[in-house]
């Protein structure tokens, strides 16, 4: 049975583009909790896959590139991303619609009956596995976090062209760049921090 949870607290704040250097994305959604306790029969899941660089126009037919992606369940998109703080990097946005990226389709992985809050309650389970601190390009990114939900939720596995980059990247991590080797984004504490950017999921207990 799902574990309970008292609430999604709303937090917004600044994450790094892609989990490279020091570019910033914004993200901005009208969210509200959902006390529906409707049960839905056969609810589909979508991995909505986005452009990271223009350059996929030509990787992509050979089956490679550097994609973002984020799973929409119940009409609202969940995705992983890097920030410096210790606490969850699951943010929410409007599906189709993440800033910063370029969409390029969205693929039927599967489907769930879980309801909006039942899969919220799923999503609270798996917050603290996916803490924006704890994000890696190579070992834990975005198409780590969509792959994990998917094969959780439908037993199966995203495209693995998503996420190939990364794993020959892996493979030959010894020639790429120090920056790129980092196993998270260093944290600093920042008492002047910017103004609220970004919805993500938080426990309030």
């Amino acid at each position: 049975m799902l574990g309970s949870w008292s609430g999604l607290g709303i937090l917004r704040i600044r994450f790094r583009d892609a989990g490279i250097g020091d570019g910033f994305s914004s993200y901005e959604i009208i969210g509200t909790r959902e006390e529906s306790s409707a049960a839905n029969s056969q609810v589909p899941l979508y991995l909505n896959v986005y452009d990271v660089t223009d350059l996929n126009g030509y990787c992509y037919w050979c089956g490679l590139g550097i994609f973002h992606t984020a799973i929409e369940a119940h009409g609202v998109e969940y995705a992983f991303g890097a920030h410096e703080y210790p606490i969850t990097g699951i943010f929410m946005v409007k599906p189709r619609r993440c800033p910063g990226y370029a969409f390029r389709e969205s693929i039927r992985i599967g489907t769930t009956h879980m309801n909006h809050l039942q899969f919220r309650e799923f999503l609270q389970q798996i917050a603290s596995s996916y803490r924006g601190d704890t994000y890696h390009l190579l070992l834990k990114n975005c198409n780590h976090f969509c792959d994990d939900v998917s094969f959780q939720l439908t037993g199966n596995r995203i495209p693995g062209w998503v996420n190939r980059l990364a794993r020959l990247g892996w493979f030959c991590k010894c020639f790429l760049p120090d920056s790129l080797q980092l196993s998270a984004v260093p944290h600093k504490e920042n008492k002047n921090a910017p103004p609220h950017e970004t919805e993500q999921l938080q426990n309030d207990g």
